[in-house]
């Protein structure tokens, strides 16, 4: 879910920012974050090369805010939901299923950046981590409130997380409806 911070952010900045943003979001997720350069941004977002620094004082730092939109964005859009901790958590990736599913799905914004950005250290893998980790409270948290002792749900939250790392990738790769019928099979079976 959104923060207030986050919503403050977003109304606060200008429509430059918001125009360079919106373009490198666009061209790095179907493109590839290094075959784009500053210069195709700067003319297809229809700014000056000086308002692009004044925004963003490096590429890196663009992409460091490229991906920390999409984890507001998923943060935003995740809605738990069912009655029991097994169904919510089978919402989760239901939704990430339709996600999959979806037009213009070119894989996931977090494993296509971290591809890229292989330095574990380096501030755009930080953003990956942080929503990684995020995604791995969600579950573990279900877990726990289904019964799961502390270790048990976090081990269980850790290769959930690892599958739907996978899903995203073979959403890309196969068959993604397919895939996404699998996920259902595959968390459940885990579940169990």
């Amino acid at each position: 879910m959104a923060t207030t911070e986050t919503t403050e952010r977003r109304r606060a900045e200008s429509p430059a920012r918001r125009r360079i943003l919106d373009t490198a979001g666009a061209l790095f997720y179907a493109e590839g974050i290094h075959t784009v350069g500053i210069d195709r941004v700067i003319a297809e977002a229809g700014v000056a090369k000086a308002t692009f620094y004044h925004h963003f004082p490096s590429k890196d730092e663009l992409v460091r805010a490229y991906v920390q939109e999409q984890s507001d964005r998923v943060h935003a859009t995740t809605v738990v939901r069912g009655d029991t901790p097994q169904e919510r958590i089978l919402s989760v990736f239901d939704d990430l299923g339709d996600f999959i599913c979806g037009p213009g799905f070119r894989g996931c914004a977090f494993v296509n950046a971290a591809a890229e950005y292989p330095d574990p250290d380096h501030p755009v893998r930080r953003v990956v981590a942080e929503h990684r980790a995020w995604f791995h409270g969600i579950l573990r948290d279900l877990l726990t409130e289904a019964g799961r002792s502390e270790a048990d749900a976090d081990r269980t939250a850790t290769m959930l997380t690892m599958l739907r790392d996978g899903l995203v990738v073979a959403g890309d790769l196969d068959d993604p409806a397919a895939t996404r019928a699998l996920a259902r099979e595959a968390v459940t079976r885990l579940l169990a």
